[in-house]
């Protein structure tokens, strides 16, 4: 009778903890939003004071390497009042909270998922700004990378199935279905896909490390190397024009990494010597000492008269996947 009691009572005691556990566990939604567009949660006196300045510096701030002005994110300010409902449902959002204690907190699929929320706090607006200022970098890290992410989450839906670059080079790189490859060869692949008015364009190759390596000034040598490369495989429209990086400014160096190998990231402005055409570019320089080379990935977008900054988001994105065999 004991041992019935007590197994009653176990299995009670158990039932009890997975209703228990079904009612802690939440399903979030999924998230909704445009690639790069930010929903920022603040009072309207704040956002046209000091606050919103500086929310506005950082998060509108100019796209490295793009031929005329685009935010860094597209955004889309409303009061505390309004945050609620299916508005909670944006992928990126950063709340305003002033007359609480100094802080810069990033939240995960608080509301939905995937999604990342920022509230930055303060006791009043200069503490609030100067959180903005303090933690500008990491703010921008977290918002792009989460957006580089959604962006490949995208593109894996309709991706073209081919091990092309495999073969060639023990890479992989994942590219939607509306890319083809224009140029295949050994040492070089070029992929594009066709937008209105323009296109955007990939490139694959491989150079020595010493093409890079070679002394302190990396910048001029990868100019170098792209100016070599536009020269013998992208012709411009006439006779005796090609690729160049543009001449009047030098492009934006950064150090990164591309599936955990020491990558230069290189963003500026291509034109074409001996014609009018121009755009923007993105380059990495994939570090492979084990096979002493260094494997190109370039991106770049030709769309007269249009906004640049998502095709270019795109490229970065599609670069990104890129995977060692």
């Amino acid at each position: 009778m004991k041992n019935i009691l007590f197994l009653a009572v176990f299995l009670t005691a158990v039932l009890s903890g997975c209703n228990s556990e079904k009612k802690d566990k939440i399903i979030l939604t999924s998230s909704s939003g445009n690639i790069n567009s930010v929903s920022v949660i603040v009072d309207n006196e704040l956002w046209e004071g000091s606050i919103g300045e500086s929310l506005r510096n950082t998060l509108a701030a100019p796209v490295d390497g793009l031929p005329q002005e685009e935010p860094l994110f597209s955004l889309n300010q409303m009061p505390q009042q309004s945050f609620e409902g299916f508005v909670r449902q944006n992928r990126l959002f950063v709340k305003i909270e002033k007359g609480k204690e100094a802080g810069f907190k990033i939240f995960k699929d608080p509301y939905a998922h995937p999604q990342i929320g920022v509230v930055i706090s303060g006791q009043n607006s200069q503490e609030i700004v100067d959180q903005i200022s303090e933690n500008s970098e990491s703010l921008i890290k977290v918002l792009k990378n989460t957006e580089i992410t959604e962006k490949q989450r995208r593109i894996r839906k309709s991706l073209k199935d081919d091990d092309k670059l495999e073969d060639q080079f023990g890479i992989s790189m994942k590219f939607p279905t509306a890319y083809r490859y224009a140029i295949e060869d050994k040492k070089f692949f070029w992929i594009r896909k066709d937008i209105p008015k323009g296109n955007i364009e990939i490139m694959v190759y491989e150079v020595p490390l010493s093409a890079i390596d070679k002394d302190t000034n990396v910048v001029g040598q990868i100019i170098k190397m792209r100016d070599s490369i536009g020269k013998s495989r992208v012709p411009g429209r006439l006779d005796g024009s090609y690729m160049i990086t543009e001449e009047a400014y030098a492009p934006y160096l950064f150090n990164s990494e591309i599936d955990g190998k020491f990558a230069y990231e290189t963003k500026g402005t291509w034109e074409v010597k001996n014609d009018f055409m121009a755009g923007p570019f993105i380059n990495y320089a994939v570090r492979d000492t084990a096979n002493n080379r260094y494997i190109i990935l370039e991106g770049f977008a030709f769309s007269p008269a249009s906004a640049k900054r998502d095709n270019m988001f795109e490229l970065e994105a599609i670069l990104k996947s890129v995977k060692f065999q």
